[in-house]
Protein backbone atom coordinates (compact mmCIF):
# COMPACT_ATOMS: atom_id res chain seq x y z
CA UNK A 1 0.00 0.00 0.00
CA UNK A 2 0.74 3.34 -0.98
CA UNK A 3 1.47 6.22 1.26
CA UNK A 4 -1.04 8.28 -0.56
CA UNK A 5 -3.60 5.54 -0.24
CA UNK A 6 -3.46 5.34 3.21
CA UNK A 7 -3.78 8.50 3.89
CA UNK A 8 -6.81 8.45 1.59
CA UNK A 9 -8.18 5.64 3.77
CA UNK A 10 -7.45 7.80 6.89
CA UNK A 11 -9.28 10.79 5.25
CA UNK A 12 -12.41 9.38 4.75
CA UNK A 13 -12.57 6.75 7.10
CA UNK A 14 -12.67 10.34 9.07
CA UNK A 15 -15.10 11.38 6.98
CA UNK A 16 -17.21 8.36 7.16
CA UNK A 17 -16.92 7.40 10.80
CA UNK A 18 -16.35 11.19 12.39
CA UNK A 19 -15.13 11.61 15.64
CA UNK A 20 -16.72 14.18 18.02
CA UNK A 21 -19.82 14.76 15.87
CA UNK A 22 -22.60 16.54 17.67
CA UNK A 23 -23.46 19.22 20.40
CA UNK A 24 -22.09 19.53 23.74
CA UNK A 25 -24.19 20.37 26.69
CA UNK A 26 -23.67 22.84 28.76
CA UNK A 27 -21.72 26.00 28.48
CA UNK A 28 -19.01 26.40 25.34
CA UNK A 29 -17.61 28.14 23.38
CA UNK A 30 -19.18 28.12 19.71
CA UNK A 31 -18.09 29.45 16.48
CA UNK A 32 -19.69 28.71 13.17
CA UNK A 33 -18.04 29.28 9.48
CA UNK A 34 -17.98 28.54 6.17
CA UNK A 35 -16.45 28.37 3.25
CA UNK A 36 -18.21 30.70 0.67
CA UNK A 37 -16.34 29.21 -2.13
CA UNK A 38 -17.35 25.74 -1.75
CA UNK A 39 -20.13 25.74 0.72
CA UNK A 40 -18.47 23.88 3.47
CA UNK A 41 -20.22 25.22 6.59
CA UNK A 42 -19.04 23.91 10.29
CA UNK A 43 -20.28 24.97 14.14
CA UNK A 44 -17.56 24.12 16.63
CA UNK A 45 -18.16 23.79 19.99
CA UNK A 46 -15.47 23.82 22.88
CA UNK A 47 -16.05 23.50 26.70
CA UNK A 48 -12.75 24.92 28.01
CA UNK A 49 -11.81 24.60 31.94
CA UNK A 50 -9.27 25.89 33.58
CA UNK A 51 -7.38 26.75 30.56
CA UNK A 52 -7.53 23.36 28.61
CA UNK A 53 -10.06 21.91 25.80
CA UNK A 54 -11.97 19.57 28.32
CA UNK A 55 -14.08 18.90 25.34
CA UNK A 56 -14.76 19.59 21.61
CA UNK A 57 -17.74 19.00 18.84
CA UNK A 58 -19.05 19.58 15.53
CA UNK A 59 -21.65 19.71 12.96
CA UNK A 60 -21.49 20.84 9.87
CA UNK A 61 -21.54 19.79 6.10
CA UNK A 62 -19.26 19.72 3.48
CA UNK A 63 -16.50 17.62 1.64
CA UNK A 64 -14.68 15.13 3.05
CA UNK A 65 -11.70 16.98 3.38
CA UNK A 66 -13.54 19.53 5.87
CA UNK A 67 -15.57 17.03 7.68
CA UNK A 68 -12.35 14.95 8.18
CA UNK A 69 -10.12 17.54 9.56
CA UNK A 70 -12.64 18.52 11.63
CA UNK A 71 -12.77 15.31 12.80
CA UNK A 72 -9.43 15.07 13.32
CA UNK A 73 -8.92 18.43 14.77
CA UNK A 74 -11.44 17.80 17.56
CA UNK A 75 -9.59 14.83 18.57
CA UNK A 76 -6.48 16.34 18.70
CA UNK A 77 -6.89 19.41 20.69
CA UNK A 78 -9.05 17.62 23.44
CA UNK A 79 -6.94 17.90 26.38
CA UNK A 80 -4.47 20.73 25.28
CA UNK A 81 -3.74 23.87 26.57
CA UNK A 82 -5.23 27.02 24.80
CA UNK A 83 -1.45 27.94 23.69
CA UNK A 84 -1.19 24.16 22.89
CA UNK A 85 -4.34 24.27 20.69
CA UNK A 86 -3.54 27.44 18.87
CA UNK A 87 -0.14 26.05 18.27
CA UNK A 88 -1.43 22.91 16.61
CA UNK A 89 -3.38 25.34 14.66
CA UNK A 90 -0.89 27.42 13.46
CA UNK A 91 1.77 24.21 12.85
CA UNK A 92 -1.36 22.90 10.99
CA UNK A 93 -1.37 25.96 8.96
CA UNK A 94 2.11 25.64 8.00
CA UNK A 95 1.34 21.78 6.75
CA UNK A 96 -1.23 23.57 4.42
CA UNK A 97 1.96 26.06 2.82
CA UNK A 98 3.96 22.48 2.49
CA UNK A 99 6.21 23.51 5.85
CA UNK A 100 7.32 20.64 7.87
CA UNK A 101 5.43 20.11 11.03
CA UNK A 102 5.10 17.49 13.84
CA UNK A 103 1.72 16.50 15.43
CA UNK A 104 0.91 14.15 18.13
CA UNK A 105 -2.22 12.97 16.84
CA UNK A 106 -0.79 10.97 13.93
CA UNK A 107 -4.20 11.33 11.56
CA UNK A 108 -3.86 15.08 10.69
CA UNK A 109 -0.88 13.91 8.33
CA UNK A 110 -2.99 12.31 6.20
CA UNK A 111 -3.70 15.33 5.14
CA UNK A 112 -0.35 16.96 4.15
CA UNK A 113 -1.26 16.11 0.48
CA UNK A 114 -3.92 19.51 0.43
CA UNK A 115 -1.25 21.51 -0.18
CA UNK A 116 -0.78 20.57 -3.59
CA UNK A 117 -4.29 21.40 -3.91
CA UNK A 118 -4.47 25.33 -3.32
CA UNK A 119 -8.62 25.12 -3.50
CA UNK A 120 -9.21 22.66 -0.60
CA UNK A 121 -6.62 24.01 1.23
CA UNK A 122 -9.81 26.24 2.64
CA UNK A 123 -12.04 23.36 3.46
CA UNK A 124 -8.90 21.50 5.74
CA UNK A 125 -8.51 24.90 7.59
CA UNK A 126 -11.95 25.51 8.05
CA UNK A 127 -12.28 23.60 11.58
CA UNK A 128 -8.88 24.81 12.79
CA UNK A 129 -9.76 28.63 12.05
CA UNK A 130 -13.10 28.47 13.96
CA UNK A 131 -10.83 26.62 16.54
CA UNK A 132 -8.26 29.86 16.69
CA UNK A 133 -11.46 32.31 16.09
CA UNK A 134 -13.40 30.64 18.13
CA UNK A 135 -10.75 31.23 21.48
CA UNK A 136 -10.37 34.76 20.21
CA UNK A 137 -13.87 35.57 20.74
CA UNK A 138 -14.00 34.02 23.67
CA UNK A 139 -10.81 35.73 25.51
CA UNK A 140 -9.68 33.01 27.37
Amino acid sequence: MQLDDLYRRVIMDHYKNPRNRGKLEGEAITIDLNNPSCGDKISLQMAVEDGRVKDAKFEGEGCSISLSSASMMTDAVKGKTIEEALQMAENFSGLMKGEEAEFDYEDIEALSGVNKFPARIKCATLAWNAMRKGIEKSGK
